[in-house]
């Protein structure tokens, strides 16, 4: 386990997954990330080389095909450690021959925690480290504890959208994104917390106007405020009952039920030519 502190907060990060397993506010006293209780058991998944699943768990790609389970794998593989200093550490994932019986492409990811604060930003960075072109989507999946504090109930809570919203939502069938959106969020910049938004799996929006989604609450003013920049897919998702809330940015999205397969026709898919680099950060502000 890699710690990072500060005279604000300590962040803890787990080399398996590259994983966010703690962000503690020393001046609140709180802990503001999920404990992977039973209700589900991880924290903070990094999602690559896919986000959400493929049709029939499988895509077609330089006319071979290949499977890859939901998420893709980098949530189950251990990372090298690059650098680990008091508030900065960044993690790597290189492409070895087991990932290339699934992903057969030449890849680097470097998962980087810094704390600036009383945030933590994380920025990914994926590189084509040569042979062909590749195609790829990445993601955030950080679970929120809500509530923050045991004395108050989920129903307290409410997310702040930083901007309003007009923005239809996207059902899944068996996690693949049906057809036809529905409307949602109608000229609002509040989404009231309830166990039962989550009853038919997560909510899946495409070009949110917001780049800021707060966590906030009716009794105190402790809260998050999450900010993700250029992504164009968000998912807010919670296991059943649970007491958390996933906000999740997305660099691609689940496949559609009407998807033909073909990795490079995948909705968001991003692509790098050789030895080129993408990068994209989020930032959690607790207070």
């Amino acid at each position: 386990m890699i710690t990072l502190t500060n005279e604000y907060i300590t962040a803890r990060i787990m080399p398996l997954g590259a994983e966010l397993c703690s962000l503690f506010n020393k001046q609140s006293n709180l802990e503001y990330l999920w404990q992977a209780g039973t209700a589900w058991p991880k924290h903070s998944p990094v999602l690559f080389p896919i986000v959400g699943s493929l049709k029939n768990g499988k895509y077609i790609f330089n006319n071979n095909e290949f499977s890859l389970d939901r998420h893709g794998f980098a949530r189950t593989k251990m990372f090298t450690v690059l650098n680990a200093e008091e508030t900065i550490a960044t993690f790597s994932l290189k492409a070895d021959d087991d990932t290339k019986k699934n992903y057969p492409c030449n890849f680097e990811l470097q998962i980087t925690y810094k704390l600036i604060e009383n945030a933590v930003k994380v920025i990914c960075k994926v590189m084509n480290k040569g042979g062909a072109e590749m195609y790829f989507s990445i993601g955030a999946h950080p679970a929120f504890k809500v509530p923050l504090n045991e004395a108050h109930q989920y129903e307290d809570y409410y997310l702040q959208f930083n901007k309003t919203e007009n923005a239809h939502r996207w059902p899944l069938d068996n996690g693949l994104l049906a057809v036809q959106p529905v409307e949602y969020l109608n000229n609002s910049q509040v989404l009231p917390l309830e166990k039962k938004l989550f009853a038919t799996d997560a909510l899946v929006f495409k070009n949110l106007a917001s780049d800021i989604i707060s966590i906030k609450n009716k009794k105190d003013h402790h809260g998050l405020d999450f900010h993700f920049s250029g992504y164009p897919f968000f998912g807010i998702w919670a296991a059943k009952d649970a007491d958390f809330v996933c906000l999740e940015p997305w660099q691609g999205v689940t496949d559609s039920v009407l998807s033909d397969g073909m990795l490079e026709h995948k909705e968001g898919i991003l692509k790098l030519n050789n030895d080129e680099t993408f990068t994209c950060s989020w930032k959690a502000v607790c207070y």
